[in-house]
């Protein structure tokens, strides 16, 4: 669950960014940053809460400190390390694809 959330969040942190400095090029209507502001905020904290949770490795926490991309990074981090009986780091889906 923990995964998904993390994914989620690093989603939402994004597009909510991408909107937000998009909004402040072009027509800056305040109601849409009141609006994504708090947005962003909240998966940026989803980000950094559910790192906390997924994983105990410092650089991966500290990763996903990083405004807008960290969760993505973080999340592409923990597919490149190596798993327990692993010895290639690959993080493939099961067979029923969850």
């Amino acid at each position: 669950m923990s995964l998904r959330l993390l994914r989620t969040a690093a989603l939402a942190e994004l597009a909510s960014l991408i909107l937000l400095l998009a909004n402040l090029a072009t027509v800056h209507w305040a109601p849409v940053a009141a609006l994504l502001g708090p947005v962003h905020g909240g998966a940026y904290l989803l980000v950094i809460g559910a790192t906390v949770q997924v994983t105990g490795d410092l650089r991966s926490r500290l990763t996903a400190v990083v405004p807008g991309v960290g969760g993505l990074l973080v999340l592409r981090r923990l597919r490149r390390r190596p798993g327990p009986g692993r010895e290639d780091g690959d993080v493939s889906m099961s067979a029923t694809g969850r």
